[in-house]
């Protein structure tokens, strides 16, 4: 197998493996490879009808083969590959189906390793927009009480807007991002590239402006045929209801046509897993890790 640096020009081919499984998962989104490709260190190959993808960071893993095709093939060239370089085989973004598939096919070979802070938020969409009942009561009174505050509006992210959610953008890392925290550079980073290549990435961005101030914005993408992907939310926290109105605006104006909203994982990080299990999602996606023993 010969893996190649993931590029921009690569979206149409990736993409068309990536249907194929129609997976929730935030980690088989185009846009979620492409923008982190620098810091996993992100490599594919194709191989017997399916594509591949090799993270070189800290250690090398492999995702599990993607595509229709029956996947053993795949998987004997992996280890082939991990033999002739003398690294172990592991898998990274493991699901639970992934892991069933695994211990049937191969009994005793892989152990799997879930990790709650890779697990995915996934929410139904109808219930972020409506926030009806007892348990979103406070969200809709944050929502409501914004938009008695503000003269407010919903826009896309255009190129005439672009500037000034580059600006919040840049406000945000000055508020939030010590220089020791590598991890919300990189973020930030991330985002910038989102709202930047936005088109080419086929995203969808929209923004909240408040008194004629842009206040919040979000990016996001239809990752399969019932799942919206929130990548990117960042709103100015000082603003009381910013980030609960961009978070139910955004789902109107362009998740309306999708059952569930994965809005990703926690990190680990406390105060972010507490604001996303307020929100009451439907189900985690629960993510890990398969080692070969070989």
């Amino acid at each position: 197998m010969e893996f190649k640096t993931v590029r921009a020009e690569d979206k149409q081919l990736i993409d068309s493996y990536l249907r194929q499984i129609d997976s929730r998962s935030c980690d088989m989104a185009f846009a979620s490879i492409y923008l982190w490709r620098n810091d996993y260190q992100m490599e594919f190959a194709e191989c017997d009808d399916m594509i591949i993808f090799k993270s070189n960071e800290e250690r090398v893993s492999f995702s599990f083969p993607i595509g229709a095709a029956d996947p053993r093939k795949a998987i004997g060239k992996i280890k082939e590959y991990c033999m002739e370089h003398q690294i172990p085989l592991v898998f990274h973004s493991v699901t639970r189906e992934i892991e069933e598939y695994l211990n049937q096919n191969y009994p005793g070979e892989f152990v799997t390793e879930f990790d709650r802070d890779l697990s995915d938020y996934i929410y139904e969409t109808q219930a972020l927009m409506e926030l009806k009942g007892r348990k979103y009561h406070g969200k809709k009174n944050h929502v409501n009480k914004f938009k008695k505050t503000y003269d407010w509006s919903y826009e896309n992210v255009n190129d005439d807007n672009l500037s000034e959610c580059l600006e919040l953008l840049r406000l945000w890392k000055k508020e939030n991002c010590s220089s020791q925290d590598l991890e919300k550079h990189a973020e930030i980073c991330v985002a910038e590239h989102a709202l930047t290549e936005r088109e080419m990435l086929g995203l969808k961005a929209g923004l909240i402006r408040a008194d004629g101030r842009v206040v919040a914005f979000s990016v996001g993408e239809k990752i399969a045929s019932d799942t919206f992907c929130v990548h990117i939310e960042k709103a100015f926290s000082d603003v009381p209801g910013a980030y609960a109105i961009i978070n139910q605006q955004f789902l109107i104006h362009e998740a309306a046509d999708c059952k569930y909203v994965n809005r990703e994982d926690d990190v680990g990080d406390e105060g972010l897993r507490k604001a996303k299990l307020s929100y009451r999602p439907a189900f985690l996606l629960d993510k890990g890790v398969a080692f070969y023993r070989n």
